[in-house]
């Protein structure tokens, strides 16, 4: 994150942003935000907990919100860094999609205790 970035390549245009650089940005974020949530997963799967909602989002928020800071950062406070709007936005749609991959598991997850707890 805060490591020097001569080694990258430079974003030139809109198009350029499909480059490796947007694509480890993306695969990060989306780990990030799923290992999040992943890590509230007792609280996210349990059907009775009253905050489930708030707590998702909020995750997802924070998970959002870091890829933002870290662009900042880049862009004021480290050497040799720069920040970048298409690099927010592939972290932001990685963060995206991680949550997304995680909800459909956790929606999977409650269905399958749900069912479960019917047949008892």
């Amino acid at each position: 994150m805060g490591l020097p970035g001569k080694c990258f390549p430079t974003v030139v245009c809109f198009w350029d942003w499909l480059g490796p650089d947007k694509v480890v940005h993306f695969l990060l974020f989306a780990v990030l935000s799923f290992l999040s949530l992943w890590g509230y997963r007792a609280f996210l799967f349990n059907i009775n907990y009253p905050h489930r909602n708030r707590l998702f989002i909020i995750i997802s928020l924070i998970s959002i919100l870091y890829g933002g800071l870290t662009e900042i950062l880049q862009k004021y406070l480290f050497i040799n860094r720069y920040g970048s709007c298409y690099d927010f936005i592939a972290d932001a749609i990685g963060c995206l999609i991680g949550i997304i991959i995680f909800h459909f598991l956790a929606q999977k997850k409650l269905k399958k205790l749900t069912n479960s707890e019917s047949n008892i």
